[in-house]
């Protein structure tokens, strides 16, 4: 083990992140997290976990920040208890974990010898959740996404907004400065989310390559494909990309792509675990289990143009605002003939009937719902009846 080498990087990381004076809202949570299990921090590629990681460990002159892709490290139990007992380090912020081969079973027995701390990110979930060692006990599990709208305004703006409730939306408590604030919608859901634009212009190139790694780099690691299969995981992105939301189910993507309907739902599992799709579920115990499939955003624009796709863009950021906030979701289905609303969100115990479009919408499929448990999130600054500004999801 080179420790001259992971001591320099680890100097030249910090430096490197001295341009960057604000941090996620995330940040503090972790940092205030004084409890005695070590604590993962798991996101989409491109988010800022490496950079938080790095503003983190320059907190206290006994941390250490380790990029576990860009260091070779043969042995991980021992590397932190060189650093530790040689050197002083006593918090461990290892970077993209999963890139070491048997972190789960080295960081059980780190947890179980070592009086130290460790905090590790990762970009593909799926390996932490399926884990054969007994991490539970051990690891606090943080969940760390794509900016929503207060905090990419927060970023862009340098404006402060409290957060919302769906109860606070849907009567209208909110202050004036949020209906003033969506002026930046359409730049958000069309790359902004993304902590990375705030730098870059080219978003749409740098995602297309984010989408690359985690094809080709990030899912081999955690499960046995060839390189074919991994070909028909771009055919089932750009399917599902290029296609309306509702009618993407297992069926239609194995009737479409020529797989079987087991692979396909194993396709997507993987690709919902690396942050490429949301997968929402029937509200129900009685219906066929086939989910809605959407993409996260704004991966459908690598696709296609924006203009073509606003109104997909429109629901998956919806989808996301929910699923990111531990919303409880179901998509409603439609019965023949008959038009329903979208989706079913449960918020503080409470069930809103959700429908999302665009300032069109009317209410003709809310027939027989309860209105005042009924919201019409639309792309525009209405507020009429049970109309609401799409974009006050994004202060969830």
């Amino acid at each position: 083990m080179n420790i001259d080498r992971i001591i320099e990087f680890h100097n030249q990381a910090l430096k490197i992140n001295e341009k960057y004076s604000r941090r996620r809202f995330i940040s503090e949570k972790i940092a205030g997290d004084k409890g005695n299990h070590f604590i993962g921090l798991i996101g989409p590629r491109g988010v800022g976990k490496s950079v938080l990681f790095r503003q983190l460990a320059s907190d206290d002159k006994n941390s250490i920040y380790v990029s576990v892709d860009s260091v070779e490290i043969e042995n991980l139990f021992e590397l932190v208890k060189t650093l530790n007992e040689t050197y002083g380090y006593k918090n461990f912020f290892l970077d993209e974990i999963h890139f070491y081969k048997n972190y789960q079973k080295d960081l059980k027995t780190i947890y179980d010898f070592l009086d130290v701390k460790v905090f590790f990110t990762s970009s593909v979930s799926l390996s932490l959740f399926e884990s054969s060692y007994d991490l539970s006990r051990r690891i606090k599990i943080y969940n760390m996404y794509p900016f929503d709208y207060r905090e990419y305004l927060f970023f862009k703006e340098n404006t402060l907004l409290e957060p919302l409730s769906l109860s606070d939306i849907k009567n209208k408590n909110w202050k004036p400065e949020h209906i003033r604030a969506g002026g930046k919608f359409r730049d958000f859901i069309s790359g902004g989310l993304l902590p990375f634009s705030l730098e870059e212009k080219d978003v749409l190139h740098l995602l297309n390559n984010v989408l690359e790694k985690i094809i080709f780099k990030d899912i081999p690691l955690v499960t046995e494909l060839k390189m074919n299969e991994l070909e028909l995981i771009k055919k089932v992105i750009r399917f599902v990309a290029k296609s309306q939301i509702d009618g993407i189910s297992f069926s239609t993507l194995s009737n479409n792509l020529k797989i079987t309907k087991y692979k396909a739902e194993q396709y997507v599992k993987l690709l919902e675990q690396a942050f490429v799709f949301n997968v929402v579920y029937p509200e129900g115990t009685n219906v066929l289990k086939e989910p809605k499939i959407l993409l996260n955003l704004p991966y459908r624009l690598l696709f296609k143009e924006f203009d073509e796709v606003i109104g997909q863009l429109r629901e998956e950021f919806f989808v996301e605002c929910m699923r990111t906030k531990g919303k409880e979701i179901h998509y409603l289905k439609t019965k023949k003939g008959k038009k329903t609303p979208d989706y079913l969100v449960s918020d503080n115990g409470i069930k809103y009937v959700i429908e999302v479009g665009g300032k069109g919408k009317g209410i003709s499929q809310f027939k027989g719902i309860d209105l005042e448990k009924s919201i019409i999130f639309v792309d525009a600054n209405i507020v009429n009846g049970i109309k609401r500004p799409l974009f006050l999801a994004g202060f969830l």
